[in-house]
């Protein structure tokens, strides 16, 4: 991904986030409140790469799995309170989205 320039869709399957979804898709960052871009873009980055939810266990990234209500999902720190929050299914990132834990 580069700055403002979309990416093909592949081990993303699905967002929860429209603001997400049009960001990856389309480089539209307007509905994005995250203020580090650039680090979203490279978490995204990360998923679109990854194989498994362990492949986004990245130093600085804070990577969690999800207790409670939200079992079976994950977590890394996205800037300050917002989170990426996503599931796995067999080789793919489902439901990704972007949550202001605070």
């Amino acid at each position: 991904m580069c700055k403002g320039v979309p990416y093909t869709i592949g081990m993303i399957r699905s967002f929860r986030s429209k603001a997400l979804r049009r960001f990856a898709e389309h480089g539209d960052a307007s509905k994005v409140s995250v203020p580090h871009i650039g680090r979203l873009e490279r978490i995204l980055a990360h998923l679109e790469a990854a194989t498994s939810p362990e492949h986004v266990d990245i130093p600085g990234y804070r990577f969690h799995a999800l207790r409670g209500a939200d079992k079976g999902r994950y977590a890394v720190n996205a800037s300050g309170n917002y989170r990426v929050t996503f599931a796995w299914d067999g080789r793919d990132a489902v439901d990704v989205a972007l949550e202001d834990y605070h």
